[in-house]
């Protein structure tokens, strides 16, 4: 993991192998925008009467590195693109701007050791931020590879932020928190990017119960003996036509003096071929990314401990295999899930929702303050919302404000969607209880109905518990080009949001 430092060296004497300051889009072209650590008056000057000729713009993901010159120490300056120019004395660049312009910069440097970030970032929360971007941008996956191993750049090493606040409390405390935030993030992108083949259910529940040594947490596992003794009957419809059985893995974090408790729900598909409703091959190439909602779900409970929030977090991850075989779920199957609910599958490819609502019921009997559930869960999302954004549904407006407003504040994207009751009766069964599918016009909505059915009461039985459903299918993976600090193929989409949430709460 990169080592994130606060220095208050001004950038001439900083040695570091790369200094990165901040360019932008002004109303005359590219203009530097300099941070408390300003460049030396001879190099700013030369810098900006460069810009043009150097190409740079100071959009937003543009990174030119140039040589540094024998007036400051650093081996070479890179130009981060902050988008639009913010004008004004007291003016600010947004949190979300300067972690993604930090990002950019050390995704772009890799295979450089040491960096250092000279950007304006005048508060606690904006250092913070450029750290934050920094760490998320400095990764790499190469698990899996073995004569091409040398052809992956390794991430910066070392991430110095120039700041006057370098020896302030808060500041610290807020680049520290940075810091475990995105290891988190770190472990969800490994645990995504992981060949399916390489993490089957039994696979994923050993990698968390390894992450989870050295924490403050306890980890309970459930094999497919226990999942049928307990009347999991989703989770094991769901894994029956694979020859790697199902788990689900709950993870404890309960504080001294904690007064609240939420329950995060994390969908954990570890490849989904669609089952005997075959998806397309092109539908499977990235299907090992449908436990990224499970893997979300770990790596913010994890963060949490880490960092000592006075909030407890239950965090349950049921895993399955959704395979095609002799033994597999048949479309018009009966399953009876956890809590003696049935569901009559129409669709072996929604399969999600079937393994959530057992996890979901087990949450509520809990009676925890609030249930959070992340999954990769509908095309639909995609669809609607992109790839950039997730979808947040409710049955508390309180709550999807709640959530809304902190994905806002960290920076991942959300956007909050109805819940509509006249989509319900779409999955009426004529023999279950319910069907796991409905109306195929706003699938993403009825998906979540589906959820809602499961959502347990709260202990004064004044009505269900309040809960939240993230849909995180277009974000949670990355096809195309990168941009910020996101990397291609696994992001870690929903950890940061889920840590804010739970945090908000215990505040």
């Amino acid at each position: 993991m990169t080592s994130l430092s606060l220095s208050d060296k001004d950038t001439k004497s900083i040695k570091v192998d790369t200094l990165v300051v901040g360019v932008a889009q002004g109303d005359g072209g590219a203009v530097l925008v300099e941070g408390a650590a300003a460049l030396p008056r001879g190099v700013a000057k030369s810098v900006s009467d460069a810009l043009a000729s150097l190409g740079v713009t100071g959009e937003a993901d543009q990174v030119v590195r140039i040589p540094a010159g024998k007036d400051v120490a650093a081996g070479a300056i890179a130009l981060t693109g902050l988008g639009k120019a913010v004008t004004g004395r007291r003016s600010t660049y947004p949190a979300e701007t300067l972690r993604r312009a930090a990002g950019a910069a050390t995704r772009t440097l890799a295979g450089t050791s040491s960096v250092a970030f000279a950007l304006p970032a005048a508060d606690a929360d904006t250092v913070a931020a450029v750290g934050e971007g920094a760490l998320l941008g400095a990764y790499a996956f190469s698990r899996h590879r073995a004569r091409t191993a040398n052809d992956v750049k390794a991430p910066v090493s070392d991430v110095f932020v120039l700041t006057s606040l370098a020896k302030d409390k808060a500041t610290a405390a807020a680049a520290a928190h940075a810091q475990e935030v995105a290891r988190s993030v770190h472990l969800v992108r490994d645990l995504v990017n992981t060949a399916p083949g390489d993490l089957p259910p039994a696979a994923f529940a050993d990698a968390v119960v390894a992450a989870a040594k050295s924490h403050p947490v306890k980890v309970d596992v459930l094999d497919e003996k226990a999942l049928a003794k307990g009347g999991y009957g989703g989770i094991l419809g769901v894994g029956m036509g694979s020859s790697r059985p199902p788990r689900l893995v709950k993870i404890s974090y309960s504080p001294r003096g904690a007064k609240k408790h939420v329950a995060l729900v994390g969908k954990g598909i570890t490849f989904d071929s669609g089952g005997l409703s075959l998806k397309p091959p092109a539908g499977m190439e990235t299907m090992k990314s449908d436990m990224a909602g499970g893997a979300a779900v770990v790596g913010a409970v994890l963060a949490l401990a880490r960092l000592g929030a006075k909030v407890k977090v239950t965090a349950w991850v049921p895993l399955a295999e959704n395979m095609p075989s002799g033994t597999a779920q048949r479309p018009s199957d009966v399953l009876t899930t956890y809590g003696g609910r049935t569901v009559e599958v129409l669709n072996t490819d929604a399969e999600g929702r079937l393994v959530l609502a057992d996890a979901i019921v087990a949450a509520s009997e809990e009676h925890p303050d609030a249930i959070v559930d992340v999954a990769t869960l509908t095309g639909h999302q995609v669809l609607a919302l992109g790839h950039r954004y997730a979808a947040i549904m409710a049955n508390d407006d309180a709550l999807r404000t709640q959530v809304a407003e902190a994905a806002e504040r960290v920076g991942e994207t959300m956007w909050p969607m109805p819940l509509p009751v006249e989509l319900r009766a779409s999955m009426d069964s004529q023999v279950a209880d319910i069907a796991n599918m409905g109306e195929r016009m706003g699938g993403m909505l009825v998906a979540g109905l589906f959820l809602k059915e499961f959502v347990g009461e709260r202990a004064d039985g004044s009505g269900q518990i309040p809960w939240a459903h993230l849909d995180i299918a277009g974000p949670s993976f990355l096809e195309g080009t990168p941009w910020g600090y996101t990397h291609k193929g696994g992001t870690g989409h929903a950890v940061r949001t889920l840590v804010a949430v739970a945090e908000d709460l215990a505040s």
